[in-house]
């Protein structure tokens, strides 16, 4: 409910004056028939209609107040939003090669960290279709593009180290994520590839299968998961003597293609980000956050229906009846 024409409301100050004259009136008026003696009238009975003078006033301050609200507008509406989005269809792909496991983000490892980083990321992202590639030896596609990231949440929580996490399939992996951006009607088509290393499995080269996803209209945004040298990764080892498989921590030389992936980026207009710790991690991804944001319009639209009618009906009844009561019933003889 609104008032479309509130500056009349103004008009209800007109009932201080009107209240002040009444009042002075009625203090101050002076009979117009004089008597010798009003003893007998005195002793009369005092009527009911004297006590009930005033509301006459009462009456036109109310037809004030009912007319002055009409003349405000009062109006009930109904609103409404339309919004429109020029949304991004964004395929993560997370590398799960055993050299995942490195602790050089201790205390936790790098698939931890990838994994709580993307989830992050996909928070932020409430109006665009995401999905999730996971790759090793094999590339597979583990979420379609989707805008239910709860359920893409969970399966980005299960993701774990396969029978395939041996070697690493850069250009497959690329190329099942550009599959499932192809038909994509979006504006902006990304790949935001995380790995630790080389390419060095499946048939398709990293460089072949970025040139088609550029061809398809689509950026790939590369990140280089790691510390460059020896680092930390721990190795199932059999005891010799006892038989025992036992966990020990080994340090292996990072074999992370930073050309490979600079290249695969430059080529398709996006970049190249270097992630030596957690924090770097999750800046990198505000920053691609912030590099590709969606567009969203929103069109508000509302309408309103006139409700003054009861408010002038009531008040034009009002005034008839204060008029009526005035010159009939609570008339005053001169």
């Amino acid at each position: 409910m609104r008032l479309k024409d509130p500056q009349f409301l103004l008009l209800l100050l007109f009932a201080v004056p009107m209240v002040w004259v009444y009042i002075h009136r009625e203090r101050h008026s002076r009979a117009t028939v004089r008597f010798s003696d009003l003893s007998i009238i005195n002793k009369l009975p005092g009527s009911a209609l004297i006590r009930w003078r005033h509301c006459i006033v009462v009456l036109r301050i109310v037809a004030l107040i009912l007319l002055t609200i009409a003349l405000a507008r009062p109006q009930k509406g109904r609103s409404g939003s339309e919004v429109t989005t020029e949304g991004v269809d964004i395929m993560l792909i997370l590398d799960i090669s055993n050299s995942m496991q490195s602790l050089d983000f201790a205390p936790e490892d790098r698939i931890t960290v990838a994994k709580k980083t993307m989830q992050e990321f996909i928070a932020k992202r409430d109006n665009d279709r995401i999905g999730l590639v996971v790759f090793g030896a094999r590339a597979f596609t583990k979420c379609p593009l989707t805008l239910d990231h709860d359920v893409l949440n969970r399966l980005v929580s299960e993701v774990d180290f396969t029978e395939f996490s041996d070697a690493t399939a850069i250009g497959t992996a690329i190329a099942t994520a550009a599959n499932r951006l192809k038909d994509s009607p979006a504006k902006s088509k990304i790949i935001i590839l995380a790995t630790d290393g080389d390419n060095n499995a499946g048939d398709i080269p990293p460089l072949t299968a970025a040139s088609a996803a550029k061809e398809l209209g689509m950026k790939i945004y590369t990140i280089g998961i790691g510390r460059p040298g020896k680092v930390p990764m721990p190795v199932q080892v059999q005891d010799p003597f006892s038989g025992q498989v036992v966990r020990q921590m080994q340090m292996f030389e990072s074999d992370l293609n930073e050309q490979l992936l600079t290249n695969i980026a430059d080529l398709t207009g996006g970049k190249f980000f270097r992630a030596t710790d957690a924090n770097k991690f999750h800046a990198i991804y505000d920053q691609i956050d912030k590099m590709e944001k969606t567009v969203i319009t929103t069109k508000v639209y509302s309408s309103f229906d006139e409700k003054f009618y009861g408010w002038l009906w009531a008040g034009f009844f009002v005034v008839l009846l204060e008029f009526l009561l005035h010159y009939t019933r609570f008339r005053r003889i001169p």
